[in-house]
């Protein structure tokens, strides 16, 4: 019950599905029986209606009659394409998406556009206006219909090179069968209706013989038949009728030359039972050639491009793997292909038709006859081509000779019976090194070597003694046993050794983009990486402020791409597929693009160039270079995560300082500013009546505040200069004792009554620094002491040399920091509320320090002294003293 209401749900969002559907078709047998024509009619229908129609490409041929359809349309003008010094015309996609009216007029749907174009054939046109939500009327031959390409070649001896997937014939909302009876177009075509006269004649011997209009029109008939069922099965499993069963399809291809051939086969089975189905390779882990590799990747993209599913598995039994597929994808029904069997292998049941026949009991099977497939495979069999293959023999010869040299040496020292052990040897030491068919080779060589010339009686096939016989046999056996587990053991390891080979680069890949801290890091690591794991020169780009795609990282360095390239990439991420080179969109560039992000989040495109040499890369290097592009994709986001919260708590941190910089200014600069005025108006307005007492009094209130705000201001301005990096370092040679002095003669003009406590090196030591910012520094923590010592308590100073550096401390009996607040104390307006601030600070004072003495390369510290207080301790470097001093 669970199954049928699934089944229902998904009929009625198939239903569903079917409203946002925008193709319709006029589909015919062939040319000139009037697809074109009645597409006019109807968009004149339309335009009577009020629609929106416009023509994007129509091709009359020259008929008068469709001709005149187009003159009460809009017609799109189309696109110059310049190719081979020719000029030609295409149908404008850009304008037609700029254009976008209701109804699109796009002829010949099976039409290959000129290289350079964005895509290489017309339908992929077709497939964008829809998905931008432009419907679209078209026209399509049936023998254009990618599964019936084989067909209509045994029919008409002509293959068709322009094909349309039938997976885009399943987006049609509507499909309209144009007809007309082989006879009348016939007569069409020699009055020069459908082509001009030299091109009918030709036509007339060739495509256009009653013959195979006769059967094109039987397979379009047969193809609207098939829509027309399953929409009616679509509609009566969404109203609860019945409903058949709906089992997927497999069709196990092996990469011999039936393996595009059953691919189709499959299709068709699988649209007339109105079921998924899907293309599996099982890839055992042994060496595959270069051309069955090529041919099960060329199987896999047709099956696609057909509207199929297409798996690789992997394990060391065909009939396993597929068993446990289809018991996994609830397959119904297996499509084979009969080949060669060996006869060694169908005698004792192991074939696979046989294994599959006796475990799969609720699978159907369906054989699939292949003569010329096993022609050639006898072919293959009686004469082993290739150069390893030759080589392989010939070590198996060597091998084998070599055994006889040793058997013939130890002859006249061992029994028969130890004898075989040295052919066992030969035949074991092939068949860790080559194929099952060299090591059976080698063995039977043995086996007929070994009855000549050792087994009595000697110089004679026969074999006089029962025990003999017996021995011969099991030695056969063993050999055959023992080479076929080395052969496994071989593929088994040669297999683990690609996916080690894979595992490695992804966890190479994974660590450096780990240690990566930023999406430019991220993509130098990430282009050198599929670079070297490829064999490939690899860029990856990324769009700028502009949004336009552009060039970021490449490996080789250096590397230029051309437009078509970037162009591929632009496309890449914006629809998150591959592009460009083995591809079917813009597949003129020089590189394969590969989407480093999604739809929703596009981060790029990685571009890969092989030689010009070498084919499409295979499953492996396909599924990996797939792998490291999501890798790079996920690091780039993570990138971009950490930049945004960076930026966040940059931001954070900026309104914290910008409320810190507002309170100190509306304290520091009004207090200051509020006393000098209100000192100032009352001189002003008293100046006169006051005591000489009371007005110096005043003055020093305002020469004081004066001097205060007048820091505060060049405090602002040192951190600024030091934010800024602009704070210029004029460095000269000085001892440390005048500058402690200068700081505490400064300090003692404001506090007069503090007591300082000094202790100086007794000999001199030379500093190479600034002297201003150094006692500036210093000037700012002693006032820091200051304002918090009590006052019958002394600030002390000390200056001393610890291996190479000078440490300078000031210390105080103040309150004391808290552990927790001493590192924080050094930052900017910290100390508005505690800290460095007092009722008259700005809390600058202690950020200038740090500011200034690490532009030294010297550090401060905040420690608590013994007794109570706190002491602030000054680092600096020592420099090697000057050849004379000052």
């Amino acid at each position: 019950m669970n199954d049928d209401r699934q089944v229902r749900a998904d009929a009625l969002l198939d239903a569903a599905q079917e409203e946002q559907r925008r193709l319709k078709v006029f589909l015919g047998a062939a040319p000139g029986v009037g697809k074109t024509y009645a597409m006019l009619s109807a968009a004149r229908e339309l335009k009577r209606q009020g629609v929106d129609v416009v023509a994007g490409v129509v091709e009359t041929h020259g008929r008068t009659e469709t001709a005149a359809l187009l003159e009460d349309l809009e017609v799109l003008p189309r696109r110059r394409v310049r190719h081979r010094d020719r000029d030609f015309e295409e149908f404008d996609l850009d304008a037609a998406l700029a254009r976008r009216p209701a109804v699109l007029l796009v002829d010949e749907l099976a039409h290959r556009n000129l290289p350079g174009s964005r895509h290489e054939r017309r339908w992929q046109d077709v497939a964008e206006l829809l998905d931008a939500g432009i419907e679209v009327y078209t026209t399509l031959n049936v023998q254009h219909l990618e599964s019936l390409n084989d067909q209509v070649r045994r029919i008409t001896g002509i293959t068709v090179r322009e094909t349309v997937p039938d997976a885009f014939l399943d987006r049609a909302r509507d499909i309209v069968l144009v007809d007309l009876p082989p006879r009348e177009l016939i007569e069409r075509l020699k009055q020069g209706k459908v082509y001009v006269p030299e091109t009918a004649a030709a036509a007339l011997d060739a495509f256009f013989s009653p013959t195979n209009l006769a059967a094109l029109r039987e397979l379009a008939v047969e193809t609207i038949a098939s829509h027309v069922e399953s929409d009616l099965r679509e509609h009566m499993l969404a109203r609860g009728g019945a409903m058949p069963v709906r089992r997927r399809v497999l069709a196990a291809i092996d990469g011999h030359a039936q393996s595009e051939y059953l691919v189709r086969v499959a299709r068709r089975i699988a649209e007339r039972r109105g079921a998924p189905w899907s293309v599996a390779f099982v890839d055992t882990g042994g060496a595959v050639e270069p051309a069955r590799r090529e041919r099960v990747d060329a199987a896999m993209r047709l099956a696609r491009r057909l509207g199929g599913d297409a798996v690789i598995l992997r394990g060391p039994a065909v009939a396993d793997e597929l068993l446990a597929h289809a018991d996994r994808e609830g397959v119904g029904q297996i499509i084979l292909g009969r080949t060669r069997e060996r006869p060694l292998a169908r005698m004792l049941g192991l074939s696979l038709t046989q294994q599959l026949l006796r475990r799969g009991a609720h699978l159907e099977l369906a054989i699939i006859a292949t003569p010329a497939e096993r022609a050639r495979a006898r072919r293959r069999l009686q004469l082993p081509g290739g150069r390893g293959t030759r080589r392989e023999y010939a070590f198996a010869t060597l091998a084998t000779l070599a055994a006889f040299g040793l058997a013939f040496l130890a002859d006249r020292y061992l029994s028969v019976a130890n004898l075989a052990l040295i052919f066992l040897t030969a035949v074991l030491a092939v068949a860790s090194r080559t194929r099952m068919l060299v090591a059976v080779y080698t063995a039977v060589l043995c086996f007929l070597g070994y009855n000549f010339f050792f087994a009595p009686p000697r110089y004679t096939l026969a074999i006089a003694n029962v025990d003999d016989v017996l021995a011969v046999l099991l030695f056969l056996v063993v050999a055959l046993v023992c080479s076929r587990m080395a052969t496994r053991l071989a593929t088994q390891v040669e297999s683990l050794r690609g996916a080690q080979t894979r595992a490695r680069a992804l966890l190479a890949l994974g660590q450096r983009l780990a240690a990566s801290a930023d999406a430019e890091g991220v993509r130098d690591v990430g282009a050198q990486a599929l670079a070297q794991a490829l064999g490939a020169q690899a860029a990856i780009l990324g769009r700028d402020a502009d949004r336009t795609m552009r060039v970021l990282s490449t490996w080789p360095r250096g590397l230029a791409l051309s437009a078509q390239d970037v162009a591929a990439a632009d496309w890449s991420d914006r629809h998150a597929e591959p592009a460009g080179r083995y591809t079917d969109t813009l597949n003129a560039a020089g590189c394969w693009t590969l989407p480093l992000g999604s739809d929703d989040n596009p981060l790029g495109a990685a571009a890969l160039r092989f030689g010009a040499e070498e084919g499409e890369p295979d499953a492996d290097r396909r599924g990996l270079a797939l792998a490291m592009a999501q890798d790079i994709g996920l690091a780039l986001e993570r990138a971009r995560l950490a930049e945004e919260l960076e930026s966040a708590r940059v931001q954070g941190e900026t309104e914290r300082l910008r409320s810190a910089l507002l309170s100190s200014v509306s304290h520091d600069l009004r207090s200051p500013l509020a006393s000098m005025i209100g000192a100032a108006g009352t001189l002003a307005s008293y100046g006169g009546q006051l005591p000489a007492e009371e007005r110096a009094q005043l003055l020093e209130a305002i020469l004081g505040e004066g001097q205060r705000l007048d820091r505060y201001i060049q405090n602002l301005l040192d951190m600024t200069r030091l934010g800024h990096g602009t704070l210029k370092l004029n460095r000269d040679w000085v001892d440390v004792a005048e500058i402690a002095a200068a700081a505490v003669a400064r300090l003692r003009r404001l506090f007069p009554e503090l007591r300082v406590d000094m202790a100086l090196p007794a000999d001199t030591v030379l500093l190479y620094v600034h002297p201003a910012l150094i006692e500036q520094a210093l000037f700012n923590i002693l006032e820091n002491a200051a304002r918090f010592s009590p006052p019958d308590q002394a600030v002390h100073v000390e200056a001393r040399v610890v291996g190479e550096r000078l440490l300078i401390e000031v210390g105080d009996r103040g309150p004391g920091i808290p552990e927790e607040e001493r590192a924080r104390i050094f930052d900017m307006f910290y100390s508005v509320s505690r800290g460095d601030r007092s009722p008259q600070g700005t809390g600058l004072g202690l950020a200038i320090c740090r500011g200034m003495i690490g532009a030294h390369g010297g550090s401060v510290e905040a420690l608590p002294r013994a007794g109570g207080g706190t002491t602030i301790r000054i680092a600096l470097p020592l420099p090697p003293p000057p050849d004379s001093a000052p």
